[in-house]
């Protein structure tokens, strides 16, 4: 089955400012993702990888270079542009959950799923990661994995065409992240969501359909999984 562009990026560029020295945090960085990709974009801290996530994700803007969603310039969009491009498109999960304290499981994921032009049903979602009997219960109540579920189940219910991944896995012991893992993997198939994770540990790249190898703002290698 021949799969669509969901993204595209040409000659992606930033520089940073530290002090009076301007750092390259992305030089020069080509790629195409296609609907329904796992992607695990794989580099050192420092390596620009969660500067490329912010590009993707509308959080900060080039200095060069083109990107493009759905043929759409995600580059030339103005502030109101790349708010409805964060609120329709992408959905995130962090590394340390941002849940909001003061609300329950069930309320976090409404929150989300009310801002969006497309949510999913609330309870249904939180059911598929797992936490049907968790619903009601606070953040502080819960575990890290399950705080990342629902974290999880909050992205999702926005209905985005894209999931970006920062670190999921980085506050989580190896059990919890085993299983958050292959619930993204899950996700993906379920919903054919086209995920993309950054990550420094080179055993999540092993679920990926594509690794992105990242090291000093630029793609070294683009690896095939399978």
């Amino acid at each position: 089955m021949t799969r669509n562009k969901v993204l595209s990026a040409r000659g992606l560029v930033k520089h940073f400012k530290m002090g009076e020295v301007s750092v390259k945090a992305l030089d020069g960085v080509d790629f195409d993702i296609y609907e329904g990709e796992f992607i695990v974009i794989l580099g050192p801290s420092g390596s620009g990888k969660s500067t490329l996530l912010n590009m993707i994700g509308g959080m900060d803007t080039l200095d060069a270079g083109a990107l493009l969603f759905r043929d759409k310039p995600v580059h030339e969009m103005d502030k109101k542009g790349l708010a409805l491009y964060r609120r329709d498109a992408v959905g995130f999960v962090f590394q340390f959950y941002n849940l909001i304290p003061s609300l329950n499981a069930f309320e976090n994921v409404a929150l989300a799923a009310q801002i969006s032009s497309r949510g999913l049903d609330v309870e249904k979602t939180l059911a598929e990661v797992g936490l049907s009997e968790r619903m009601d219960h606070f953040p502080s109540q819960l575990s890290g994995g399950q705080q990342q579920r629902v974290a999880m189940a909050r992205a999702i219910a926005k209905n985005p065409d894209i999931l970006l991944c920062d670190e999921p896995t980085g506050a989580l012991d190896s059990e919890s992240s085993e299983r958050v893992m292959q619930l993204l993997k899950t996700i993906n198939r379920t919903y054919d969501k086209t995920v993309i994770v950054i990550t420094h540990d080179t055993d999540i790249a092993t679920v990926a359909d594509r690794v992105f190898h990242i090291n000093d703002g630029r793609l070294t290698d683009i690896e095939c999984n399978g």
